[in-house]
């Protein structure tokens, strides 16, 4: 019996709505990954049924808000047999795998704050792959009630703010209710280092979604990660989050360096004023970029970050040229 390949809606209404098939074993049915922990997952299937799915045979590659076709395999039971057409997917990927962060997610809140201190690179990484993925992005800073320690971040987050990018102060310990409306029509997902309040914040959306607080090691100024698992929580009919694993990197080895290059908003303008086309923006003779950084349309900081995750990216393309060889 072959499933409904029509593309379904976020969870709620379009999958409330929709007539369907009952998990009996054998039977087909659509659903929303809820919840992905290595090759197993939770979909929803609408009216408040859930079901524990593998992926068949080697299928791989499923992620946190993928919309599926299933087969049920017994009580409580099913396992995908396919991917419908997604909207967005946020992936980061290393020289050894990649990793599906989420599918069909709007918006990206990068979580940073005072304590531990955040990375600009690893900021920087995030929003690429945000901007790569056209996902808008909503830098949330935490931990705002620690005024000393905040100053400093706000100092180096005003750069952000003057390219464009959203950046909301808050602390989830006295109260989230300024992010609320920015989650609202919404399929969003947490990302960040670890330690920045993800899982604090979470729970001060969601009470009851049983988020483990990470301790902060002040020792070693970094976070303890708490997040195993990807997981989508519902905000309401219209509005979801996904809760992710902390990070201490964000690889981007599936992009070329032009789409990173593109994926800076600043500089867009000047991509195309280049002597050579082949411009490396590094030291290039009539470079519109580096002109723009000299006169200071483009921060400097901005530049060597650029520069800094292209040299990154540099050993695993010559590595993956000498495979192919």
């Amino acid at each position: 019996m072959p499933f409904d390949a029509q593309t379904p809606g976020v969870l709620g209404a379009d999958l409330a709505g929709r007539a369907l098939v009952s998990a009996a074993a054998g039977r087909r049915t659509q659903g929303l990954v809820v919840a992905a922990f290595g090759r197993h997952f939770e979909v929803d299937i609408g009216h408040g049924e859930r079901l524990a799915c593998v992926a068949r045979g080697k299928k791989g590659g499923i992620a946190c808000g993928d919309h599926v076709a299933l087969r049920a395999t017994g009580a409580g039971q099913a396992v995908i047999e396919g991917i419908l057409p997604r909207r967005t997917v946020l992936l980061r990927a290393d020289a050894y795998r990649t990793k599906l962060l989420a599918a069909n997610v709007t918006q990206a809140v990068v979580v940073v704050a005072a304590q531990p201190t955040f990375y600009p690179d690893l900021l920087d990484r995030c929003l690429i792959a945000a901007e790569a993925a056209s996902i808008r992005t909503l830098i949330v800073l935490n931990k705002c009630d620690l005024e000393d320690l905040t100053q400093h971040a706000e100092r180096s987050l005003s750069l952000y703010e003057r390219l464009g990018y959203d950046l909301l102060r808050l602390s989830a310990h006295q109260s989230i209710a300024a992010l609320r409306p920015r989650l609202q029509g919404h399929t969003s997902i947490l990302v960040g280092q670890s330690g920045m309040g993800k899982s604090s914040i979470l729970n001060a959306l969601l009470p009851g979604a049983g988020a483990a607080i990470g301790e902060i090691s002040e020792a070693l100024d970094t976070g303890r990660h708490t997040t195993t698992a990807t997981r989508l929580h519902s905000l309401g009919p219209e509005s979801h989050l996904i809760d992710s694993p902390g990070l201490q990197e964000f690889g981007l080895s599936t992009l070329e360096p032009e789409a990173i290059a593109r994926s800076f908003p600043e500089f867009r303008a000047h991509l195309g004023g280049c002597r050579f086309r082949n411009c490396a923006h590094r030291s290039e003779p009539g470079c519109a970029v580096l002109e723009a950084a000299r006169v200071g349309t483009i921060d400097p900081r901005r530049l060597a970050s650029y520069h800094r995750i292209i040299e990154s990216l540099a050993p695993l393309r010559h590595s993956a040229r000498g495979t192919h060889r």
